[in-house]
């Protein structure tokens, strides 16, 4: 059954073009993700294509139809599900024009380019299995997601407007968006914070809850549907960085790594794809200690880093990749070289053999450095959750300065969530001395709560650049 509906006009052409690479839906695709997938159906695999071509880019109406549509899955199959979760009765949020909070910002239309003047949704679960109401007290509706609930002519105070949709439902719990932890669920100003509360009797006030962890369910989980456009999103970062990677970009002996992150932004604007950070290009090479960068040029013997990330149909991508500049008359990299990128694969192994439903972030990592120390390996693990942000909601696990547990890793990880799985490990290469080399790798994944899968590959094999 597939999952998306054909309400809206343009989207199935859309998908019809990326499902044509062969990114399909699911045979059997429900509302909540299946416990396991054929890989054949998802365009999964382990290691990804060595040059893969770049998928077509859709035009902007297309766009965003997919935007509307996935937006509406997420509406009806997300916030009765997050809710009833966490036991709350109704969720206020609320954000200014050119001010969003992260959660309003996720829940605009494909339309709307922020919110208009102040734009108030009100989410309220009536109980007993009837549909969660959606409303928005604002001026403007957001292509009918939302019933419009506020006539300023009758009611010309907004926040009066608020507090009667309260009054008429009397929820047993409010959450509002506060946290200490997580800048996710910490969108209320303090602004609207007094506003809301002086027009609320004071029995409501006594109802109000934080919604972190509404904010957090909600921009971590994936629907089917996000799932299925994923592979596309993630093989055309892949494509790119590809691309950036080869004697189409680089002339050892003349091209900078500048010269690199440039072609990167100048491309995706080209196509009309946005960064959601600017591109990295580094260099290490024999002698040299740490990463070179800027207007450093790029010479045979050089191992070449990217990290690189895209934001597509408001999914983000995170990728990192190595590859080498090969001397004149060589054919392959040195052993040492490809050893360490067998190593960081090897990292990668153990990371994923320990993801498990409930484990917390800091769990995960503890569990993964132990192995990994006890085979010999030098691990760095800096694991974080992707999604609707780059560096999304969630926990992490890890931090490239911090490898013990923090407050930030401590939240558990859930089913039908997407990571990038980013690390690295150090190794002694013979070939170069036994210069200490720092194999970073960072591949986007999806974990159904049972098994966690690349989305499309990782790199296992250094890529080769020809110096002449």
């Amino acid at each position: 059954m597939n999952v998306i509906k054909t309400r809206r006009p343009g989207w199935r052409s859309a998908l019809a073009i990326l499902f044509s690479l062969g990114f399909s839906l699911p045979a059997q695709a429900q509302t909540t993700l299946p416990s396991a997938w054929d890989q054949s159906d998802w365009g999964l695999r382990d290691t990804e294509l060595s040059s893969p071509e770049l998928p077509p880019v859709l035009p902007l109406r297309e766009r965003a139809a997919l935007i509307d549509q996935v937006m509406e899955d997420r509406l009806d199959q997300l916030i009765p599900q997050i809710m009833r979760e966490q036991g709350v009765a109704m969720w206020v949020l609320m954000a200014r024009e050119y001010f969003e909070e992260p959660v309003v910002a996720s829940m605009l239309d494909a339309r709307s380019m922020a919110a208009r003047r102040r734009t108030i949704l009100v989410f309220f679960d009536p109980g007993e299995g009837q549909p969660v109401e959606r409303l928005t007290v604002s001026r403007y509706g957001l292509a009918g997601l939302f019933e419009a609930a506020w006539d300023p002519d009758v009611q010309p105070d907004q926040w009066a407007a608020v507090a009667d949709i309260i009054a008429e439902r009397d929820p047993a719990s409010i959450a509002i968006n506060f946290s200490d932890l997580t800048a996710f669920g910490d969108g209320m100003t303090l602004s609207q914070y007094r506003a809301m509360t002086a027009a609320l009797p004071e029995l409501y006030r006594d109802r109000l809850v934080s919604g972190e962890t509404l904010a957090v369910r909600w921009l971590e989980t994936r629907v089917p549907s996000e799932v299925a456009l994923y592979p596309a999103i993630v093989r055309t970062a892949h494509a790119l960085i590809a691309r950036a990677f080869s004697r189409e970009v680089i002339t050892p002996g003349q091209t900078t790594a500048d010269d690199v992150v440039w072609w990167y932004r100048d491309e995706l604007a080209r196509l009309g794809l946005a960064p959601w950070f600017h591109p990295s290009v580094s260099i290490q090479r024999r002698g040299r200690e740490g990463m070179l960068s800027g207007d450093e040029t790029i010479q045979p013997g050089d191992l070449l880093w990217t990290d690189f990330g895209i934001t597509y149909l408001r999914l983000n991508t995170d990728t990192q990749h190595l590859a080498y500049v090969l001397r004149p008359g060589e054919t392959q990299a040195p052993e040492g070289l490809v050893d360490g990128l067998r190593n960081t694969n090897r990292v990668q192994d153990i990371l994923l053999s320990h993801y498990e439903a409930g484990l917390s972030g800091n769990d995960i990592l503890e569990r993964t450095r132990a192995d990994a120390l006890a085979e010999g390996l030098d691990p760095s693990i800096y694991t974080h959750p992707i999604g609707l942000h780059g560096h999304g909601a969630g926990p992490a696990i890890g931090f490239w300065d911090n490898q013990a547990p923090t407050d930030r890793g401590a939240g558990p990880v859930n089913a039908n969530t997407a990571w990038s799985i980013e690390l690295t490990s150090f190794s002694e290469v013979a070939e170069w001395g036994g210069q200490r080399v720092d194999f970073r790798s960072e591949e986007n994944a999806f974990f159904d709560g049972e098994t966690i899968r690349f989305i499309d590959g990782r790199q296992t094999e250094l890529t080769l650049i020809p110096s002449d």
